[in-house]
């Protein structure tokens, strides 16, 4: 799966999640950049990124996470 996949999917996920259709992500974007991601919906996106790609964060990758772009590199990096 290459990285343009993996963006498409995870704009779809968070649109979803934050109920917000004109979000679009890329490696840069933090939660500072969507108003309602905060800590009780960070747990709700990895959920709903773990189900979209079949996968399972670990716990210190989730916490590392710095940006949209470190996910990509996560989800692709399994994909492999």
């Amino acid at each position: 799966m290459d990285k343009q996949e993996i963006y498409t999917r995870l704009n779809e996920v968070f649109q979803d999640v934050f109920d917000d259709e004109s979000i679009r992500v890329n490696d840069k974007t933090t939660a500072d950049d969507i108003d309602d991601w905060d800590s009780l919906e960070h747990i709700n996106l990895i959920g709903a990124v773990e189900s979209e790609f079949k996968m399972r964060f670990k716990m210190g990758e989730v916490s590392g996470m710095k940006n949209v772009g470190e996910m990509v590199d996560i989800i692709a990096a399994r994909g492999k």
